[in-house]
């Protein structure tokens, strides 16, 4: 394990010599991963990008990119841009960047599944801030606002998220 790993715990996400309490899928761990079905993957994804809401707060690091209006991800399994950000107007199913509510004003994305999709895999998993405490995600893992800020200082492209197959149930 590297120094920049984050490991997922039973009781929260293991970082820079902290534990952080987060929430994960409603579908629990998963090692078949898809689509829809609110799990967060089993294995070692890598951070892939940083997407913030440039409206609502200052760019939290130099390799942040902004979330536009128009800005999407793509959950159309079966098509091209499956599993990648895509703007409006896109015809096929797909998920908000730009909320109403706060959960993406700060993304950190994962390569679960990513650049070169395989169709019902599953698509979107991000780290992002939650509703409330233990209140589940749909297979995001989601921390608590002033957590996810801190954890953006220190986390840089590649850093390895971990989620054993020992969290299984």
């Amino acid at each position: 394990m590297a120094v920049q790993d984050m490991v997922l715990t039973r009781i929260g996400l293991r970082f820079g010599g902290q534990l952080w309490p987060c929430t994960i899928g409603k579908g629990g761990i998963a090692n078949d991963k898809r689509e829809g079905d609110g799990a967060t993957p089993v294995g070692v994804h890598r951070i892939a990008g940083l997407l913030y809401r440039p409206d609502r707060m200052a760019r939290p690091t130099n390799w942040a990119q902004p979330i536009g209006p128009g800005d999407l991800w793509s959950d159309a399994s079966g098509q091209p841009d499956y599993n990648l950000q895509v703007r409006a107007p896109y015809a096929h199913s797909h998920e908000k960047l730009r909320r109403a509510d706060p959960l993406y004003d700060l993304v950190l994305i994962t390569d679960w599944n990513w650049p070169k999709a395989k169709a019902g895999r599953g698509s979107a998993i991000f780290l992002h801030r939650w509703r409330r405490p233990g209140f589940p995600t749909e297979g995001c893992i989601a921390f608590r606002p002033d957590h996810l800020r801190q954890l953006v200082k220190k986390i840089t492209p590649g850093t390895r998220l971990i989620v054993p197959d020992t969290l299984m149930k």
